[in-house]
């Protein structure tokens, strides 16, 4: 039987490792393909995949058996829940691929994109450029169509011009730029706060007007510290949590 090939991922030392590869691993799985197969390959298998101890895989195989997302029979193996719940809270740690978890898992429309000048607190992110690409998606859980977060990306044109729209439809802006752009992503700048639906919110996601919504902003910027995308994601406020643990090592 063909076993499912998870995303590589550069490991960061200062991060629990265990952490790392259930994130990462994560977000493979939510980012799928329907035509993907259910069963992971064997514990050793995935620990040398990602360069870890046994020890460090089953640890992270049972952060996502916890979530629901895998499940594990003795002797058949270790296999994907075709009905994982998808919009779970995630712990955010630091790393870049517990982003991509957060975004992925969830089916995604790109409902327009272009070119024309950002709003003027986007726009401070790009000194010096009159107009930016922007593309506004709107996604919805898997099993019941039910739409949970919109989202615009503001993006410098030069980026913009090696993205393939049609791949943001599966993958999160961020694992577009990174393993599909080839960017090098130096960091990741999060602000989430608490907000009220406005019209075009309340619309797009199937909520009152003026119901409680999380607003999140996300700057990620390159190694000389521009920035290359910025993020304004509206979330359905019953549908998500964020906790954010900081390492003090």
């Amino acid at each position: 039987m063909t076993a499912f090939a998870p995303d590589s991922i550069v490991l960061n030392r200062k991060l629990p490792l265990w952490y790392q590869v259930s994130q990462s691993l994560r977000a493979s799985i939510l980012g799928r393909t329907p035509e993907a197969p259910l069963r992971l390959p064997t514990e050793e298998q995935l620990a040398v995949h990602y360069g870890v101890s046994v020890l460090t895989m089953r640890q992270a195989l049972k952060e996502l058996e916890d979530e629901g997302l895998i499940s594990r029979h003795r002797r058949r193996g270790t296999f994907i829940e075709p009905s994982a719940e998808r919009g779970a809270p995630v712990r955010l740690l630091g790393s870049v691929d517990a982003i991509v978890a957060q975004q992925s898992g969830m089916r995604t429309e790109l409902l327009s994109h272009g070119e024309g000048p950002a709003p003027a607190d986007v726009a401070a992110y790009f000194p010096g450029l009159t107009e930016v690409a922007t593309y506004h998606r709107l996604r919805s859980d898997e099993q019941t169509g039910e739409p949970t977060n919109h989202a615009r990306n503001y993006v410098r044109p030069d980026v913009a011009a090696r993205i393939d729209p049609a791949d943001l439809e599966r993958w999160p802006m961020t694992k577009v730029l990174r393993d599909l752009v080839r960017l090098r992503i130096s960091r990741i700048t999060d602000t989430v706060e608490a907000r009220l639906a406005d019209p075009e919110t309340a619309a797009l996601l199937q909520v009152p007007l003026l119901s409680p919504i999380l607003h999140y902003t996300g700057v990620t910027y390159d190694e000389d510290g521009e920035v290359l995308d910025v993020a304004r994601i509206h979330y359905r406020g019953d549908r998500f949590s964020f906790t954010v643990t900081l390492d003090a090592h």
